[in-house]
């Protein structure tokens, strides 16, 4: 009976200890919190990074010249799948591609990884502002190589090389390739959205219709505002 009414006395004071301890031992960080550190360690969502790390989504804007447009990014498996649509408001066409993308190497600060694009243009040939404008419907295959350098905690140096091939489905017989490389920077601004600007430069080489092949200079500028997800 002693024994017993000791226990009885006791057990309120071994809650009383056990809750004070509870509240002195700092709480695990929440999965929130995880997530958003890890979205900081690998920030970026229009083009950095290299490849979006597994469980990761993006979704991202820009304007430029001579397009403007919107893509979605997922990372899974080791892999990076998204969807890009571009619209080029000089030519008047269109271009809906799915997009994969896989880190090929990375240190922790330099990342590469090469990236390919298959979808489909089509294009109403205006003439306004592109005398040479090619009407109709492509196949669009677009490979590419993306590399990414950690210069800044929130500033990622980015470089672009994409060679875009259209070739003509309706009428057949026209092309179209764009080599281009260049770079800009992707800067975190915070609560998961990012910022990015990039230039590039190269050649546009196209054939019309029973014409010959021509090469003139191929550019384009792009300023981006994108946010994870997840």
């Amino acid at each position: 009976m002693t024994r017993l009414m000791l226990v009885w006395t006791l057990m309120p004071l071994v809650a009383v200890a056990q809750e004070t301890r509870a509240q002195e031992t700092p709480s695990a960080p929440t999965t929130e919190a995880v997530r958003l550190e890890t979205n900081r360690e690998n920030f970026g969502a229009v083009v950095a990074p290299a490849a979006l790390p597994d469980g990761a989504t993006a979704v991202s804007g820009w304007v430029g010249v001579p397009e403007v447009g919107v893509a979605y990014r997922q990372g899974t498996g080791g892999w990076e799948l998204g969807a890009r649509a571009r619209f080029d408001y000089l030519r008047l066409s269109v271009t809906g591609e799915g997009v994969v993308r896989r880190q090929l190497w990375t240190n922790g600060t330099w990342a590469v990884a090469p990236e390919l694009g298959l979808g489909l243009t089509g294009s109403t040939g205006s003439r306004y502002f592109d005398e040479q404008n090619l009407e109709g419907w492509f196949l669009r295959l677009n490979p590419a190589l993306v590399a990414t350098w950690r210069a800044a905690e929130t500033v990622s140096v980015v470089g672009l090389v994409e060679v875009p091939y259209d070739l003509g489905l309706s009428p057949s017989g026209t092309w179209r390739v764009k080599p281009m490389a260049g770079g800009g920077a992707e800067v975190y601004l915070g609560e998961d959205l990012s910022l990015s600007a990039v230039g590039e430069l190269g050649v546009d080489v196209f054939k019309e219709l029973r014409g010959v092949t021509q090469t003139r200079l191929g550019y384009g500028v792009r300023l981006g505002l994108g946010v994870r997800l997840f």
